[in-house]
């Protein structure tokens, strides 16, 4: 069995482990949403929309990680305004956004004569190389992100599936929508740093989306989610230190592979003519 456990007893693999299981949390608690309202390329859009403060906190020796907070924010509050444009679709708004925060970082990374910015790091993550003040962070962002997700739940609730009954039930759906952008931003920021902005997507909707056929709740689907990105996180730097391949995309691509997986078993499983259809997902 020393395949199995001989690379999680190397100190900077233990660190990467715990990284990913904090950003599996992380990612099960707003991926969750993400797939039930259909907001998959507004999360692919914010994990773009973050160059240009990684850049400019890259080019002026500053925090990266402040950076990123700084332009998730931009572009949440951008979204925010922009749906609230009546002769402008949501889409519309979201896509201008992507490619003009994406083209402002790439114009600050070509101003730059070192190129400062380490654009592969920032695409692709580096999970080998978390650090233990990054565990502290991570720790802290599924705490805020919890809070969030516990205090806002039956707003995000209604909104996930009746906007209009929660306008009725005076939950202020454009606050709740405004947080859950919040939540989905402190999710992308938490886990650039671990898989990458290309790969994020990976963790934040394969888990949740692999989770749906099986959970029968809201609830369920975060906790199945979670735990099937902590098995991503497990199977991919045990197959990136064995196969030598890049240990961020390993544990990605597992994820969108579980997810696979999951809906094949699932449809291989309905169509057994003595089984009764899978329960609706219910709404708590």
């Amino acid at each position: 069995m020393d395949w199995l456990t001989a690379p999680f007893e190397v100190t900077f693999v233990q660190r990467a482990l715990w990284g990913g299981i904090l950003v599996s949390a992380i990612c099960a608690l707003a991926g969750t949403w993400v797939v039930l309202r259909g907001m998959a390329f507004l999360g692919d859009a914010m994990s773009h929309g973050l160059l240009p403060g990684v850049a400019l906190a890259a080019l002026f020796g500053g925090n990266l990680l402040v950076g990123a907070v700084a332009s998730a924010a931009v572009m949440t509050a951008g979204v925010t305004v922009l749906g609230r444009t009546p002769r402008l679709s949501q889409d519309t708004g979201i896509g201008l956004l992507f490619v003009g925060m994406l083209s402002l970082g790439v114009i600050i990374v070509s101003r730059s004569q070192s190129f400062a910015v380490d654009l592969t790091g920032f695409l692709f993550g580096d999970v080998l190389a978390v650090q233990q003040q990054d565990l502290f962070l991570l720790a802290g962002a599924l705490f805020a992100a919890l809070m969030v997700s516990v205090l806002g739940h039956r707003a995000f609730l209604a909104l996930a599936f009746d906007s209009r009954k929660a306008q009725t039930l005076g939950l202020r759906p454009r606050l709740a929508n405004a947080v859950l952008l919040g939540l989905l931003g402190l999710a992308i920021v938490a886990s650039f740093h671990i898989v990458g902005t290309l790969l994020v997507l990976g963790l934040l909707i394969a888990p949740p989306a692999a989770a749906l056929p099986w959970a029968r709740s809201v609830r369920g689907v975060m906790a199945l989610a979670a735990l099937l990105g902590v098995a991503a996180t497990f199977g991919g730097l045990l197959l990136s230190w064995h196969l030598g391949t890049a240990a961020g995309a390993t544990v990605s691509s597992l994820a969108v592979s579980l997810f696979f997986l999951s809906h094949v078993v699932s449809g291989l499983r309905h169509r057994r003519p003595r089984l009764a259809p899978a329960p609706a997902l219910e709404a708590n």
